[in-house]
């Protein structure tokens, strides 16, 4: 615009020019042109020229900036409104990982308790306890099991499963012992992982012993008794790295579970249980049929009994009738009967 008014101002300044050079030049008539005028004039053309191209340059600029302005303003309110969209999304993915970091935190508890657990042997011990407790609990009723059960040695064992009609009982030992396994996951070159081997061989070797010495008593407890890992890994570790300890422990009769197969020997203790009282209400049932077929054949020696007595008073009652009909027939034949008048005294001649 400041270009424009430039302009203007100096095409005003060269006409006022021209129009003074002329009235001087006016008194003159028979002088020739002067080519000055001319080029004064030419540059006048070319100056409003230029001026009026400059206009339409401007009037094109200030559309294109008023374009440019529109078009920023709508960038602009897209750009707010996508960071705004971002910020929320931001927003969102930071309480989702703030979640997670808070189970990951309560996670990391847990895990260091578990550490905890398995790095005091009495705390393992109760931990595979709890194990097996629940097992038993969730399938069996109180009166199938006891925890905790003192023998007739004075030993306690984990846990005794009662069998019906059975008195010996069904041991399971809880304390399998750990340490080796923990030091097998530490140690690190072959010499030290077989003297590992060697301790896990050993402690479970001596904890089949304790078992069997303990908890195996004849008429009391069943064989075999049960030998209770809490760990399936541990279990399957056990079967790939030493089966001849474990067919040693069932020679010895100790069987060793882990907590799947637990629950599928307490699945299948609980058929047999089941059976066994199948049974017992077919013998009861047995003896009711039996007492039932016995009433039934008193009955019918009674109803006999009673049918004689019908037919012995049917016959009564007919030789009843028959009297009574012998009765009714002398009536009549009674009521019949014609007297004669009676005779008076005769005379004496």
């Amino acid at each position: 615009m400041e270009l424009g008014l430039i302009i203007l101002a100096v095409a005003v300044v060269v006409a006022a020019a021209i129009f003074a050079f002329g009235r001087r030049a006016a008194p003159v008539a028979s002088a020739a042109p002067d080519p000055r005028l001319d080029t004064v004039l030419q540059g006048q053309a070319t100056i409003a020229e230029q001026f009026r191209n400059t206009t339409a340059a401007q009037a094109a600029l200030t559309a294109q900036i008023d374009a440019l302005k529109e078009k920023l303003g709508t960038s602009l309110a897209d750009s707010a409104q996508t960071t705004a969209t971002t910020f929320a999304s931001i927003g969102e993915r930071l309480s989702v990982i703030d979640q997670a970091q808070q189970g990951i935190t309560a996670l990391s508890g847990q895990v260091m308790t578990l550490e905890r657990i398995f790095s005091d042997k009495q705390q393992r011990g109760a931990f595979a306890q709890d194990i097996m407790e629940s097992i038993v609990s969730d399938h069996m009723s109180p009166d199938q099991y006891e925890f905790q059960a003192k023998l007739s040695n004075g030993k306690i064992v984990d846990c005794a499963i009662r069998i019906p009609n059975v008195a010996a009982r069904i041991a399971i030992d809880s304390k399998f012992p750990h340490e080796g396994f923990e030091e097998l996951r530490k140690v690190e070159g072959d010499d030290a992982r077989k003297a590992a081997m060697v301790q896990i061989r050993n402690d479970i070797q001596k904890h089949v012993k304790d078992i069997s010495e303990k908890y195996l008593i004849s008429g009391e407890t069943q064989n075999p008794a049960i030998m209770f890992v809490p760990s399936d890994a541990m279990y399957m570790e056990l079967h790939a790295t030493f089966p001849e300890t474990l067919k040693r422990a069932r020679q010895a009769q100790v069987v060793v579970v882990s907590p799947h197969i637990f629950m599928l020997v307490v699945t299948t203790l609980l058929g047999l249980m089941r059976d066994a009282r199948m049974r017992e209400q077919a013998d009861l049932i047995r003896k009711e049929v039996g007492a039932l077929l016995n009433d039934v054949r008193l009955l019918g020696d009674r109803v006999e009994k009673l049918q004689r007595h019908f037919n012995q008073t049917e016959g009564d009652l007919k030789d009843i009738l028959v009297s009574t009909a012998k009765i009714a027939g002398r009536a009549e034949r009674i009521e019949k009967v014609e007297l004669a008048p009676p005779e008076g005294p005769k005379e004496l001649g």
